[in-house]
Formats: C-alpha cells, sequence, structure tokens
C-alpha cells in the first residue's frame, strides 16, 4: 500500500479533520433533517482495536448515520468501502468522500486493480465499514449478501458489529437527491459482535451475520418507526 495511502487512513491530522467534518457539519445536519434513534451502544463497550462493521444499504443516509451514531473511539479512524466506479471517478467526489467517511474504493466491475487493500488496512488497526449488498435497495428490503465482508473478518481475526439501519430508504430514497421533509424517523440499531466459528465457512458466516441485521430490523422496527415521531420518548441513554 502507498506510503501517501496509508499516511491517510491512520494519520491524526486527518482523522483531527474528519473529526470537524464529520461531528461538525455532516452529523448536525443529518440529525437535524431526521430524527434519530440510537439503539445498542452498549454492546460495544468491549469492542476495540480492529473490526468490520456490517449494515443493510438502502439509502445515503446510512453511512453519515452509523458514523454519527458510533461512538467517538470507533469512529476515529474507520474507513468506508465506497464504490470506486461512482464515488471516485471524479475528483471532487473522491475528495469530499475521503474527508467526510475517510473512503477506500470497492470495485464492483471485477475489472479493475486495488489501489488500497481493505486486509492490509485491517492489519494495520483501521477499522471498516462495509455494505455487503454491494449497492443501495430498490424497495428498502435486505438483498443477498456478497462473502467479502465476512471472508475479510474471518482472514483477519476481528469482529463483525452488525447494524440494522431503519427507516432510511423511507427518509431518503434511492433516486432522491434529498431527505424528505418532516424529519422523519431513522434509527441505528448496534448487535453483539460476531466472530467467525472454527471451520465456519464464509458463506455460513455471513449468513449468520445478515440473519443478525434481518432479526435486529425486524426487532425494532415497531419502537423506531411504529410511534408517531411527536410522541415518540427516547430513553436519554438512547440519544445521539
Amino acid at each position: 500500500m502507498p506510503a501517501t495511502i496509508r499516511g491517510r487512513f491512520t494519520s491524526r491530522s486527518h482523522a483531527a479533520a474528519r473529526f470537524v467534518a464529520q461531528r461538525g457539519l455532516l452529523k448536525p445536519l443529518v440529525w437535524s433533517m431526521t430524527s434519530v434513534t440510537v439503539l445498542g451502544r452498549e454492546r460495544l463497550a468491549n469492542v476495540e482495536d480492529s473490526y468490520v462493521v456490517v449494515a443493510n444499504h438502502t439509502s445515503h443516509l446510512d453511512t453519515p448515520l452509523i458514523m454519527g451514531a458510533l461512538p467517538r473511539r470507533l469512529a476515529r479512524y474507520l474507513a468506508v468501502g465506497a464504490a470506486a466506479d461512482y464515488f471516485f471517478d471524479v475528483w471532487r467526489r473522491r475528495g469530499l468522500t475521503a474527508l467526510f467517511f475517510n473512503a477506500f474504493p470497492v470495485d464492483r466491475t471485477g475489472v479493475a486493480g486495488r489501489a488500497v487493500s481493505a486486509k492490509a488496512l485491517l492489519n494495520r488497526g483501521v477499522p471498516l465499514l462495509i455494505f455487503p449488498e454491494g449497492t443501495r435497495s430498490r424497495d428498502g428490503s435486505l438483498g443477498t449478501f456478497k462473502p467479502g465482508a465476512a471472508a475479510l473478518a474471518s482472514s483477519a481475526e476481528v469482529p463483525v458489529l452488525p447494524v440494522a439501519v431503519i427507516g432510511a430508504h423511507a427518509a431518503h430514497p434511492r433516486g432522491s437527491n434529498w431527505p424528505k421533509p418532516g424529519r422523519l424517523p431513522v434509527g441505528v440499531v448496534f448487535g453483539e459482535p460476531l466472530t467467525a466459528f472454527p471451520g465456519e465457512l464464509r458463506s455460513e458466516f455471513t449468513e449468520r451475520i445478515r440473519s443478525a441485521i434481518l432479526t435486529l430490523t425486524e426487532e425494532n422496527s415497531d419502537r423506531i418507526l411504529g410511534v408517531p415521531t411527536t410522541s415518540r420518548r427516547v430513553p436519554e441513554g438512547d440519544r445521539s
């Protein structure tokens, strides 16, 4: 991995700039346009060093919601896998994606070479956020997971943090240019960290991760979406 690339992902000065961009600009903007509930952060108390965040993907809101919901200590160096053919094809978009999300390119075509190795980032202590569906859902439903995230976590022997993002598709669906008005309810739910079992196939680990996210969604959707925003009261510990 080139030194300049390596430095961007682990640099303290870059992390400080991201803190200002993420927590001073992006999070207040997203939180002002939506009504956000964050659940399950207590499950992250023992997480440290490298890990892989795996989440469902329905909206451009997903990444800022997850990064804003994570405790600062876990979000500081988090690197986000972003589609190389969309986020890295134009220099301005590439620069903003790197600034706000510490992003690394993910080739969805299977023909481009890898400028940055996700496993190398993990081995250097850089945690990753990966959307294994590969693209945003068109209808908000949970799609098939590609095995890359599970394979990475398994081979690097790091935990997976399953995350369910709820309501983002309704608030900012694919094809829309801006979130819908009215501060629609959205939620980020963190599950228990998962590690691959000895001898577990990548396909089996992938399905176990997907099932965990599906369960988180089913168990928490009513709490996040089922009560009108004006009357919903969120426990103080769950507010972000």
